[in-house]
């Protein structure tokens, strides 16, 4: 394509070299923060988890059961420790939308996460009943920025790896766990969600919409990484009496999925 033609692209699809090597690195910045803070090298908990809204952190802390780890040196969010069961699990919270999500999982992927695990919250597109609820997101449409810059501009969804959607039912069966399966539509702007947006989305049989899940979907393909995203609807879109998530905000509901489907992830790849 010449240049004539390419600037006709708009500027997130352009120049992008999906096969080349990035200048800028995760594990370059880790190192120099590292070196900054004269802070050892020690990797997270194999199993990470994503708390876009912080309720998870927030109610861990409350607790007395969570710590912060001071060998997290990533510039943009602070990391916490915590049992569950008997394992340990890293958890970084209000990591809100696509690339803040995205940087903070290049960053715990580069630090010994194997599984990372994201629950974020949603509004509800396609009516499953009375919120709130969980979705494991099968498809994630991609109505966000970060997604295009690991993987071309082709297809319209992210898409989670089969494998580990098939360990995640397996999991949640044996746990007894209601959980629906589905897509959602990953947005940058949650204000500028339309009703005529919200019509065109029911209408491909999108569940939800979320603010992650096709930007780490993308980025577990391009780096073939294991990223499983679940989205707890919680709301119909700030209708009145909306936003209820349940005991603790959901926290202790989403401590039990969480633990099932890592023990599962891990007895699999054992």
């Amino acid at each position: 394509m010449d240049d004539r033609n390419l600037r006709v692209l708009p500027p997130i699809l352009r120049n992008k070299y999906y096969d080349v090597e990035s200048a800028f690195t995760p594990e370059s910045l880790l190192r120099e923060a590292r070196r900054q803070k004269a802070v050892p090298n020690t990797p997270v908990p194999e199993i990470c988890i994503l708390d876009p809204d912080g309720d998870i952190v927030r109610y861990l802390r409350v607790m007395g059961r969570s710590r912060s780890v001071a060998g997290w040196v990533c510039y943009h969010s602070v990391m916490d420790r915590f049992g569950h069961g008997n394992r340990e699990y890293g958890i970084v919270g209000c990591a809100v939308g696509a690339s803040y999500a995205v940087l903070v999982a290049e960053q715990l992927f580069a630090s010994g996460c194997r599984l990372l695990i994201s629950i974020t919250s949603s509004g509800q597109v396609t009516s499953l009943g009375p919120p709130p609820y969980f979705i494991l997101i099968e498809r994630a449409l991609r109505d966000e920025g970060t997604s295009y810059h690991y993987l071309p501009s082709g297809p319209e969804y992210a898409e989670a790896d089969k494998v580990l959607l098939e360990i995640a039912d397996n999991a949640l069966a044996r746990l007894g766990a209601s959980v629906k399966r589905g897509a959602t539509w990953t947005t940058d702007a949650p204000y500028r969600e339309t009703a005529q947006a919200i019509r065109a989305a029911r209408a491909e049989g999108i569940l939800a919409v979320e603010m992650e899940a096709a930007a780490l979907y993308a980025f577990a393909e391009a780096r073939q990484k294991s990223v499983l995203c679940f989205t707890h609807v919680t709301n119909q879109m700030g209708q009145s009496g909306d936003f209820e998530k349940g005991e603790a905000n959901g926290a202790p509901a989403s401590l039990a999925l969480i633990r099932a489907v890592a023990e599962a992830y891990l007895a699999a790849r054992s």
